[in-house]
């Protein structure tokens, strides 16, 4: 069980870390743009779009889902020990006369 809490202490840095460098990195804005700028009709004319937040919600979702993956298995081996715990009780329960 200590174990279990260790490495989980350890993914939550992790994630944790991730999500401040995130936090930095989008509060640096790139230089010459100096917050919001509305596109002109030239600019929708020529199908230029540019989703600066795009890297942003990519490592998001791929944080959300790692995270998931980990808590999945988790449970996953809690389970597994929990079911042999049950068998090991029901085989010294028929081993009692």
């Amino acid at each position: 069980m200590r174990k279990l809490t260790s490495a989980m202490r350890g993914v939550a840095g992790i994630v944790l870390t991730t999500m401040m460098s995130v936090a930095l990195a989008a509060q640096t804005a790139p230089p010459g743009q100096d917050g919001f700028k509305a596109a002109t009709a030239e600019d929708l004319a020529a199908g230029q779009e540019h989703l600066p937040a795009t890297p942003f919600v990519f490592w998001a979702y791929g944080i959300v889902w790692l995270v998931l993956a980990i808590y999945v298995l988790s449970l996953w081996r809690r389970i597994a020990k929990t079911e042999r715990e049950v068998a090991a009780l029901r085989a010294k329960l028929e081993v009692r006369p």
